[in-house]
Protein backbone atom coordinates (compact mmCIF):
# COMPACT_ATOMS: atom_id res chain seq x y z
CA UNK A 1 0.00 0.00 0.00
CA UNK A 2 1.24 3.41 -0.69
CA UNK A 3 0.05 6.89 -0.53
CA UNK A 4 -1.93 9.27 -2.80
CA UNK A 5 1.23 11.30 -3.33
CA UNK A 6 3.45 8.19 -4.49
CA UNK A 7 0.51 6.61 -6.37
CA UNK A 8 1.54 10.13 -8.47
CA UNK A 9 4.85 9.97 -7.99
CA UNK A 10 5.64 6.50 -8.97
CA UNK A 11 3.14 5.89 -11.75
CA UNK A 12 5.03 7.97 -13.76
CA UNK A 13 2.28 10.32 -14.37
CA UNK A 14 -0.14 12.90 -15.03
CA UNK A 15 -2.09 11.37 -17.71
CA UNK A 16 -5.38 9.83 -18.95
CA UNK A 17 -5.38 5.81 -19.18
CA UNK A 18 -4.19 6.19 -15.83
CA UNK A 19 -4.39 2.82 -14.02
CA UNK A 20 -3.76 1.72 -10.36
CA UNK A 21 -3.51 -1.73 -9.37
CA UNK A 22 -7.43 -2.35 -10.31
CA UNK A 23 -9.56 -3.95 -12.88
CA UNK A 24 -12.34 -1.79 -12.75
CA UNK A 25 -13.26 -0.60 -15.93
CA UNK A 26 -13.48 3.08 -16.67
CA UNK A 27 -12.87 3.50 -20.22
CA UNK A 28 -14.59 6.26 -21.89
CA UNK A 29 -17.51 4.25 -23.58
CA UNK A 30 -19.16 6.93 -25.63
CA UNK A 31 -21.35 5.99 -29.22
CA UNK A 32 -22.83 8.74 -31.88
CA UNK A 33 -25.87 8.40 -30.41
CA UNK A 34 -25.05 9.74 -27.02
CA UNK A 35 -23.34 8.85 -23.70
CA UNK A 36 -23.39 4.97 -22.16
CA UNK A 37 -22.59 4.19 -18.77
CA UNK A 38 -19.19 3.67 -17.48
CA UNK A 39 -20.33 1.91 -14.68
CA UNK A 40 -18.80 -1.35 -13.90
CA UNK A 41 -21.56 -4.08 -15.60
CA UNK A 42 -24.16 -4.70 -12.97
CA UNK A 43 -22.69 -8.07 -11.46
CA UNK A 44 -19.64 -6.56 -10.84
CA UNK A 45 -20.71 -3.60 -8.41
CA UNK A 46 -20.14 -3.77 -5.26
CA UNK A 47 -23.53 -2.59 -3.55
CA UNK A 48 -26.21 -1.99 -5.69
CA UNK A 49 -29.29 0.43 -4.17
CA UNK A 50 -33.05 0.82 -5.17
CA UNK A 51 -32.90 4.47 -4.14
CA UNK A 52 -29.82 5.75 -5.79
CA UNK A 53 -31.13 3.69 -9.16
CA UNK A 54 -34.08 6.10 -8.76
CA UNK A 55 -32.58 9.12 -8.19
CA UNK A 56 -30.28 8.36 -11.53
CA UNK A 57 -33.14 7.46 -13.56
CA UNK A 58 -34.74 10.83 -12.08
CA UNK A 59 -32.05 12.90 -13.02
CA UNK A 60 -31.46 11.40 -16.49
CA UNK A 61 -35.72 12.09 -17.36
CA UNK A 62 -35.28 15.42 -16.16
CA UNK A 63 -32.07 17.11 -16.74
CA UNK A 64 -31.99 17.84 -20.46
CA UNK A 65 -27.92 17.88 -21.20
CA UNK A 66 -27.14 14.61 -21.91
CA UNK A 67 -23.17 14.96 -21.06
CA UNK A 68 -24.38 16.13 -17.48
CA UNK A 69 -26.30 13.50 -16.92
CA UNK A 70 -24.19 10.93 -17.89
CA UNK A 71 -21.36 12.12 -15.79
CA UNK A 72 -23.92 12.18 -12.71
CA UNK A 73 -24.82 8.31 -13.58
CA UNK A 74 -21.14 7.86 -13.69
CA UNK A 75 -20.32 9.54 -10.72
CA UNK A 76 -22.93 9.72 -8.03
CA UNK A 77 -23.37 6.01 -7.76
CA UNK A 78 -19.30 5.76 -7.78
CA UNK A 79 -18.62 4.65 -4.44
CA UNK A 80 -20.76 1.96 -3.84
CA UNK A 81 -20.65 0.94 -7.70
CA UNK A 82 -16.58 0.58 -6.78
CA UNK A 83 -15.11 1.16 -3.27
CA UNK A 84 -17.56 -0.85 -0.39
CA UNK A 85 -16.81 -4.33 1.11
CA UNK A 86 -20.59 -4.56 3.55
CA UNK A 87 -20.87 -7.41 5.46
CA UNK A 88 -22.16 -8.46 8.66
CA UNK A 89 -19.76 -8.99 11.67
CA UNK A 90 -21.30 -10.43 15.45
CA UNK A 91 -24.43 -9.81 14.10
CA UNK A 92 -23.66 -5.93 13.47
CA UNK A 93 -23.32 -4.28 10.26
CA UNK A 94 -19.90 -4.26 8.95
CA UNK A 95 -18.73 -1.73 6.09
CA UNK A 96 -14.97 -1.30 4.91
CA UNK A 97 -14.94 1.74 2.16
CA UNK A 98 -12.13 2.18 -0.21
CA UNK A 99 -10.37 5.63 -1.76
CA UNK A 100 -10.72 4.00 -5.11
CA UNK A 101 -7.33 3.52 -6.29
CA UNK A 102 -5.47 3.06 -2.92
CA UNK A 103 -7.32 0.25 -1.15
CA UNK A 104 -7.18 1.49 2.20
CA UNK A 105 -9.99 3.45 4.29
CA UNK A 106 -9.50 6.94 5.39
CA UNK A 107 -11.73 8.10 7.81
CA UNK A 108 -12.39 11.45 6.41
CA UNK A 109 -12.95 9.90 2.64
CA UNK A 110 -14.95 6.93 3.73
CA UNK A 111 -17.65 9.56 5.66
CA UNK A 112 -17.44 11.92 2.72
CA UNK A 113 -18.06 9.64 0.12
CA UNK A 114 -21.18 7.77 1.63
CA UNK A 115 -22.34 11.30 2.86
CA UNK A 116 -24.66 11.97 0.11
CA UNK A 117 -27.04 8.71 0.55
CA UNK A 118 -27.83 9.24 4.14
CA UNK A 119 -30.49 11.15 2.60
CA UNK A 120 -31.90 8.21 1.19
CA UNK A 121 -31.29 5.70 4.05
CA UNK A 122 -35.10 5.80 4.74
CA UNK A 123 -35.85 4.82 1.15
CA UNK A 124 -33.58 2.00 1.32
CA UNK A 125 -33.23 -0.24 4.15
CA UNK A 126 -29.99 -2.00 2.81
CA UNK A 127 -28.64 1.60 2.10
CA UNK A 128 -29.11 2.15 5.80
CA UNK A 129 -27.14 -1.10 6.97
CA UNK A 130 -24.46 -0.16 4.58
CA UNK A 131 -24.28 3.57 6.23
CA UNK A 132 -24.06 2.36 9.19
CA UNK A 133 -21.71 -0.30 8.63
CA UNK A 134 -19.30 2.47 8.01
CA UNK A 135 -19.75 3.95 11.35
CA UNK A 136 -19.32 0.71 12.86
CA UNK A 137 -16.28 0.34 11.40
CA UNK A 138 -14.78 3.82 11.80
CA UNK A 139 -15.51 3.21 15.55
CA UNK A 140 -13.43 -0.12 15.57
CA UNK A 141 -10.83 2.38 13.94
CA UNK A 142 -10.46 4.81 16.12
CA UNK A 143 -10.51 2.33 19.27
CA UNK A 144 -7.88 0.98 17.66
CA UNK A 145 -5.85 4.63 17.36
CA UNK A 146 -7.80 7.52 17.18
CA UNK A 147 -4.28 9.78 15.99
CA UNK A 148 -4.56 7.23 12.53
CA UNK A 149 -6.00 8.56 9.18
CA UNK A 150 -6.22 5.72 6.90
CA UNK A 151 -6.65 1.83 8.15
CA UNK A 152 -6.67 -1.53 6.58
CA UNK A 153 -8.96 -4.16 6.21
CA UNK A 154 -7.55 -6.55 9.30
CA UNK A 155 -3.80 -6.41 10.83
CA UNK A 156 -1.98 -7.43 7.30
CA UNK A 157 0.46 -4.46 7.52
CA UNK A 158 1.62 -2.14 4.41
CA UNK A 159 4.13 0.15 2.94
CA UNK A 160 4.39 2.47 5.91
CA UNK A 161 4.88 0.10 8.40
CA UNK A 162 8.70 2.16 8.83
CA UNK A 163 7.29 5.02 9.87
CA UNK A 164 8.58 6.46 13.11
CA UNK A 165 5.38 6.65 14.63
CA UNK A 166 3.36 4.38 17.32
CA UNK A 167 2.78 2.35 14.08
CA UNK A 168 0.26 -0.98 14.31
CA UNK A 169 -0.41 -3.35 11.91
CA UNK A 170 -3.91 -2.02 11.33
CA UNK A 171 -3.11 1.28 10.22
CA UNK A 172 -2.15 2.18 6.74
CA UNK A 173 -1.16 5.40 7.90
CA UNK A 174 -0.55 7.42 11.12
CA UNK A 175 -0.90 10.74 9.74
CA UNK A 176 -3.03 13.11 13.16
CA UNK A 177 -5.62 14.78 11.04
CA UNK A 178 -8.43 16.76 13.09
CA UNK A 179 -10.84 16.21 10.52
CA UNK A 180 -10.55 12.53 10.26
CA UNK A 181 -12.30 12.25 13.82
CA UNK A 182 -14.54 15.04 13.40
CA UNK A 183 -15.59 13.03 9.98
CA UNK A 184 -16.45 10.14 12.22
CA UNK A 185 -18.92 12.13 14.06
CA UNK A 186 -20.39 14.40 11.31
CA UNK A 187 -21.31 11.07 9.60
CA UNK A 188 -23.03 9.73 12.33
CA UNK A 189 -24.73 12.48 13.36
CA UNK A 190 -25.93 12.81 9.99
CA UNK A 191 -26.95 9.50 9.69
CA UNK A 192 -28.94 9.50 12.91
CA UNK A 193 -30.54 13.02 12.25
CA UNK A 194 -31.92 11.61 9.36
CA UNK A 195 -32.86 7.91 10.37
CA UNK A 196 -33.42 8.28 13.81
CA UNK A 197 -31.54 4.88 14.21
CA UNK A 198 -29.20 4.57 17.27
CA UNK A 199 -28.09 0.85 17.41
CA UNK A 200 -24.77 2.13 16.20
CA UNK A 201 -24.60 4.50 19.22
CA UNK A 202 -23.56 1.18 21.36
CA UNK A 203 -20.75 1.09 24.24
CA UNK A 204 -18.13 1.11 21.54
CA UNK A 205 -18.99 4.36 20.20
CA UNK A 206 -19.45 5.86 23.12
CA UNK A 207 -15.58 5.03 24.20
CA UNK A 208 -15.10 6.39 21.04
CA UNK A 209 -16.01 9.50 21.31
CA UNK A 210 -14.23 10.01 24.59
CA UNK A 211 -10.83 9.11 22.26
CA UNK A 212 -11.99 11.39 20.65
CA UNK A 213 -12.11 14.23 23.41
CA UNK A 214 -8.95 13.39 25.08
CA UNK A 215 -7.42 13.43 21.49
CA UNK A 216 -8.54 17.32 21.29
CA UNK A 217 -7.64 17.75 24.81
CA UNK A 218 -4.02 16.55 24.32
CA UNK A 219 -3.66 18.14 21.09
CA UNK A 220 -4.17 21.12 22.68
CA UNK A 221 -0.60 20.66 24.00
CA UNK A 222 -1.52 23.15 27.51
CA UNK A 223 0.14 19.81 29.06
CA UNK A 224 3.30 19.45 26.89
CA UNK A 225 3.79 17.89 23.77
CA UNK A 226 1.38 14.97 23.89
CA UNK A 227 1.87 11.32 22.93
CA UNK A 228 1.90 12.30 19.25
CA UNK A 229 4.91 12.47 17.04
CA UNK A 230 5.35 11.54 13.47
CA UNK A 231 8.35 11.07 10.86
CA UNK A 232 9.09 9.78 7.79
CA UNK A 233 12.09 9.15 5.72
CA UNK A 234 11.44 10.70 2.45
CA UNK A 235 12.32 13.19 0.05
CA UNK A 236 9.16 14.97 0.56
CA UNK A 237 9.22 17.58 2.67
CA UNK A 238 5.21 17.65 3.52
CA UNK A 239 5.45 13.79 4.32
CA UNK A 240 7.19 14.33 7.17
CA UNK A 241 7.37 16.39 10.76
CA UNK A 242 9.83 18.78 12.21
CA UNK A 243 11.58 19.07 15.31
CA UNK A 244 11.69 14.98 16.28
CA UNK A 245 7.99 14.72 14.79
CA UNK A 246 6.39 17.16 16.79
CA UNK A 247 6.15 20.17 14.52
CA UNK A 248 7.01 23.97 14.36
CA UNK A 249 5.84 24.90 18.44
CA UNK A 250 2.61 26.21 19.49
CA UNK A 251 1.47 28.77 22.15
CA UNK A 252 -0.80 26.60 23.61
CA UNK A 253 -3.88 29.20 23.41
CA UNK A 254 -7.18 26.78 23.49
CA UNK A 255 -6.30 25.92 19.66
CA UNK A 256 -6.10 21.76 19.10
CA UNK A 257 -2.86 20.89 16.74
CA UNK A 258 -3.51 19.24 13.80
CA UNK A 259 0.38 17.98 12.22
CA UNK A 260 -1.41 17.25 9.05
CA UNK A 261 -3.99 19.05 6.82
CA UNK A 262 -7.03 17.11 5.53
CA UNK A 263 -4.67 16.45 1.88
CA UNK A 264 -2.06 14.65 4.18
CA UNK A 265 0.76 17.46 3.50
CA UNK A 266 2.74 18.45 7.01
CA UNK A 267 0.95 21.32 8.39
CA UNK A 268 3.43 24.60 8.69
CA UNK A 269 1.89 26.14 11.93
CA UNK A 270 -0.21 23.42 13.54
CA UNK A 271 -3.14 24.90 14.73
CA UNK A 272 -5.13 24.16 11.24
CA UNK A 273 -7.73 26.75 11.46
CA UNK A 274 -10.67 24.82 9.38
CA UNK A 275 -10.06 22.10 10.79
CA UNK A 276 -10.78 23.87 14.74
CA UNK A 277 -13.85 25.53 13.30
CA UNK A 278 -14.87 21.75 12.12
CA UNK A 279 -14.13 20.25 15.81
CA UNK A 280 -16.23 22.93 17.15
CA UNK A 281 -19.20 21.59 15.23
CA UNK A 282 -18.26 17.74 16.10
CA UNK A 283 -18.02 18.76 19.56
CA UNK A 284 -21.30 20.24 19.54
CA UNK A 285 -22.90 17.46 17.18
CA UNK A 286 -21.25 14.61 19.83
CA UNK A 287 -22.69 16.73 22.82
CA UNK A 288 -26.15 16.29 21.27
CA UNK A 289 -25.98 12.72 21.12
CA UNK A 290 -24.37 12.11 24.08
CA UNK A 291 -27.26 14.53 25.55
CA UNK A 292 -29.91 12.57 23.98
CA UNK A 293 -29.46 9.00 23.28
CA UNK A 294 -27.00 8.45 26.17
CA UNK A 295 -28.56 10.68 28.41
CA UNK A 296 -24.84 11.67 29.93
CA UNK A 297 -25.51 15.44 30.36
CA UNK A 298 -22.48 16.17 32.54
CA UNK A 299 -20.31 14.32 29.83
CA UNK A 300 -22.56 16.32 26.77
CA UNK A 301 -21.09 19.66 28.85
CA UNK A 302 -17.57 19.15 28.76
CA UNK A 303 -17.70 18.59 25.21
CA UNK A 304 -19.23 21.90 24.62
CA UNK A 305 -17.59 22.97 27.26
CA UNK A 306 -14.45 22.63 24.64
CA UNK A 307 -15.62 23.58 21.80
CA UNK A 308 -16.39 27.32 23.40
CA UNK A 309 -13.17 27.47 24.09
CA UNK A 310 -12.22 26.49 20.65
CA UNK A 311 -14.58 28.38 19.11
CA UNK A 312 -13.58 31.72 21.01
CA UNK A 313 -9.14 30.66 20.38
CA UNK A 314 -10.40 30.98 16.65
CA UNK A 315 -12.14 34.09 17.29
CA UNK A 316 -8.95 35.36 19.20
CA UNK A 317 -6.55 33.84 17.06
CA UNK A 318 -7.56 32.87 13.89
CA UNK A 319 -9.00 35.79 12.45
CA UNK A 320 -6.58 38.34 11.03
CA UNK A 321 -6.77 41.45 8.88
CA UNK A 322 -5.42 41.18 5.36
CA UNK A 323 -4.27 44.38 3.68
CA UNK A 324 -6.36 43.54 0.61
CA UNK A 325 -9.60 41.80 1.94
CA UNK A 326 -9.96 42.93 5.61
CA UNK A 327 -10.84 40.75 8.31
CA UNK A 328 -10.31 36.98 7.14
CA UNK A 329 -9.49 33.28 8.33
CA UNK A 330 -6.43 32.16 8.25
CA UNK A 331 -5.51 29.46 7.16
CA UNK A 332 -2.84 27.77 9.96
CA UNK A 333 -1.56 30.00 13.01
CA UNK A 334 0.95 28.95 15.49
CA UNK A 335 -0.52 30.98 18.76
CA UNK A 336 2.72 33.43 18.96
CA UNK A 337 1.13 35.63 15.96
CA UNK A 338 2.98 33.54 12.89
CA UNK A 339 -0.17 33.11 10.61
CA UNK A 340 -0.32 31.54 6.99
CA UNK A 341 -2.61 33.16 4.02
CA UNK A 342 -3.66 30.18 1.95
CA UNK A 343 -6.33 27.77 1.70
CA UNK A 344 -5.57 24.30 0.36
CA UNK A 345 -8.56 22.14 -1.87
CA UNK A 346 -9.26 19.31 0.46
CA UNK A 347 -12.51 19.77 2.88
CA UNK A 348 -12.27 20.87 5.36
CA UNK A 349 -11.12 24.25 3.86
CA UNK A 350 -11.90 27.93 4.26
CA UNK A 351 -13.81 27.51 1.62
CA UNK A 352 -15.76 24.74 2.79
CA UNK A 353 -16.68 26.47 6.11
CA UNK A 354 -20.50 26.64 5.31
CA UNK A 355 -20.70 23.26 3.93
CA UNK A 356 -19.46 21.71 7.00
CA UNK A 357 -21.70 24.58 9.36
CA UNK A 358 -18.89 25.98 10.69
CA UNK A 359 -20.13 29.21 9.66
CA UNK A 360 -23.03 30.89 7.94
CA UNK A 361 -22.84 31.32 4.16
CA UNK A 362 -23.43 35.18 4.99
CA UNK A 363 -21.25 35.73 8.19
CA UNK A 364 -18.84 39.15 7.06
CA UNK A 365 -15.79 37.16 7.59
CA UNK A 366 -16.23 34.30 5.40
CA UNK A 367 -17.23 36.79 3.12
CA UNK A 368 -14.12 38.43 3.11
CA UNK A 369 -12.41 35.20 3.44
CA UNK A 370 -14.14 33.66 0.33
CA UNK A 371 -13.01 36.51 -1.71
CA UNK A 372 -9.28 36.26 -0.72
CA UNK A 373 -9.20 32.42 -1.38
CA UNK A 374 -10.94 32.98 -4.95
CA UNK A 375 -8.23 35.28 -6.09
CA UNK A 376 -4.84 35.66 -7.18
CA UNK A 377 -3.45 36.45 -3.31
CA UNK A 378 -4.47 32.81 -2.41
CA UNK A 379 -1.36 31.49 -3.40
CA UNK A 380 -2.96 28.11 -4.66
CA UNK A 381 -6.14 29.79 -6.57
CA UNK A 382 -4.76 28.93 -10.10
CA UNK A 383 -6.20 30.24 -13.32
CA UNK A 384 -5.77 28.97 -16.54
CA UNK A 385 -6.91 28.05 -20.27
CA UNK A 386 -9.51 25.78 -19.41
CA UNK A 387 -10.63 26.35 -15.26
CA UNK A 388 -9.62 28.42 -12.34
CA UNK A 389 -10.15 26.98 -8.91
CA UNK A 390 -7.77 25.84 -5.70
CA UNK A 391 -5.30 23.65 -5.93
CA UNK A 392 -2.31 22.91 -3.02
CA UNK A 393 1.21 21.34 -2.54
CA UNK A 394 0.00 17.90 -2.27
CA UNK A 395 -0.12 17.41 -6.32
CA UNK A 396 1.97 21.04 -6.87
CA UNK A 397 2.07 24.37 -8.87
CA UNK A 398 -1.16 24.75 -11.92
CA UNK A 399 -2.67 21.68 -10.82
CA UNK A 400 -6.45 22.46 -9.59
CA UNK A 401 -8.69 19.92 -8.25
CA UNK A 402 -12.33 19.46 -9.54
CA UNK A 403 -13.21 19.25 -5.50
CA UNK A 404 -12.22 22.94 -5.23
CA UNK A 405 -14.45 23.40 -7.93
CA UNK A 406 -17.54 21.68 -7.38
CA UNK A 407 -17.43 23.13 -3.17
CA UNK A 408 -17.04 26.40 -4.78
CA UNK A 409 -20.45 25.79 -6.47
CA UNK A 410 -22.15 23.76 -2.64
CA UNK A 411 -21.38 27.19 -1.05
CA UNK A 412 -22.49 29.79 -3.44
CA UNK A 413 -25.82 31.15 -3.38
CA UNK A 414 -25.23 32.62 -6.84
CA UNK A 415 -26.91 31.05 -9.67
CA UNK A 416 -24.65 32.18 -12.07
CA UNK A 417 -21.60 31.11 -9.97
CA UNK A 418 -23.10 27.59 -9.52
CA UNK A 419 -23.64 26.89 -13.13
CA UNK A 420 -20.21 28.43 -13.96
CA UNK A 421 -18.56 25.83 -11.80
CA UNK A 422 -20.96 23.19 -13.57
CA UNK A 423 -19.93 24.10 -16.51
CA UNK A 424 -16.18 24.16 -15.94
CA UNK A 425 -16.40 20.43 -14.27
CA UNK A 426 -18.11 19.42 -17.42
CA UNK A 427 -15.20 20.58 -19.60
CA UNK A 428 -12.57 19.32 -17.70
CA UNK A 429 -13.43 15.60 -17.01
CA UNK A 430 -11.12 14.82 -20.31
CA UNK A 431 -13.96 12.60 -22.14
CA UNK A 432 -14.05 9.75 -18.97
CA UNK A 433 -16.81 11.29 -17.32
CA UNK A 434 -15.73 10.91 -13.73
CA UNK A 435 -14.18 13.29 -11.68
CA UNK A 436 -10.30 13.51 -10.65
CA UNK A 437 -7.94 14.20 -8.05
CA UNK A 438 -6.42 17.47 -9.88
CA UNK A 439 -5.48 18.85 -13.67
CA UNK A 440 -3.87 21.10 -15.12
CA UNK A 441 -5.21 24.54 -15.76
CA UNK A 442 -4.26 24.51 -18.97
CA UNK A 443 -4.59 20.74 -20.07
CA UNK A 444 -7.15 18.77 -18.32
CA UNK A 445 -5.57 15.88 -20.39
CA UNK A 446 -3.18 15.87 -17.67
CA UNK A 447 -4.69 14.97 -14.73
CA UNK A 448 -4.27 12.29 -11.37
CA UNK A 449 -5.88 9.71 -9.93
CA UNK A 450 -8.49 8.11 -12.66
CA UNK A 451 -10.06 6.25 -9.53
CA UNK A 452 -10.95 9.02 -6.92
CA UNK A 453 -14.56 7.91 -5.50
CA UNK A 454 -15.00 11.03 -3.06
CA UNK A 455 -14.45 12.97 -5.80
CA UNK A 456 -16.78 11.15 -8.02
CA UNK A 457 -19.35 11.13 -5.12
CA UNK A 458 -18.58 14.76 -4.10
CA UNK A 459 -19.76 15.76 -7.60
CA UNK A 460 -22.96 13.83 -7.86
CA UNK A 461 -24.03 15.68 -4.41
CA UNK A 462 -23.67 18.45 -5.90
CA UNK A 463 -25.81 18.25 -9.22
CA UNK A 464 -28.67 16.17 -7.33
CA UNK A 465 -28.43 19.53 -4.35
CA UNK A 466 -28.98 21.64 -7.46
CA UNK A 467 -31.38 19.67 -9.09
CA UNK A 468 -33.92 19.27 -5.72
CA UNK A 469 -33.11 23.11 -5.27
CA UNK A 470 -32.51 25.19 -8.46
CA UNK A 471 -33.50 22.57 -10.84
CA UNK A 472 -33.96 25.91 -13.46
CA UNK A 473 -29.87 25.77 -13.58
CA UNK A 474 -29.62 22.45 -14.61
CA UNK A 475 -32.05 22.62 -17.70
CA UNK A 476 -30.42 25.86 -18.74
CA UNK A 477 -26.78 23.99 -19.32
Amino acid sequence: MVSRRDFIKTSGILATGLTFGSNINFAKTTNVNGFVTNRPPLNDRKFVSSAVEDVITEIKNNVGNNELSWMFENCFPNTIDTTVNYKTENNKPDTFVITGDIHAMWLRDSSAQVWPYIQLCNKDKELKKLVEGVINRQTQCILIDPYANAFNDGPTGGHWQSDITDMKPELHERKWEIDSLCYAVRLAHGFWKETGETSCFDKNWLEAVKLIYKTFIEQQRKEGKGPYHFQRETAVQTDTVSNSGYGNPVNPVGLICSIFRPSDDAAIFPFLIPSNLFAVVSLKQAAEILSKVYKDNKLADEFLSLAGEVKNAVEKYGVHEHPEFGKIYAFEVDGYGSISFMDDSNIPSLLALPYLESVEPDDKVYKNTRKFVLSKSNPYFFKGEFAEGIGGPHVGMDMIWPMSITMRALTSTDDEEIKQCIKTLMKTHAGTGFMHESFHKDDPDNFTRKWFAWANTLFGELIYKVYKERQHLLKNI
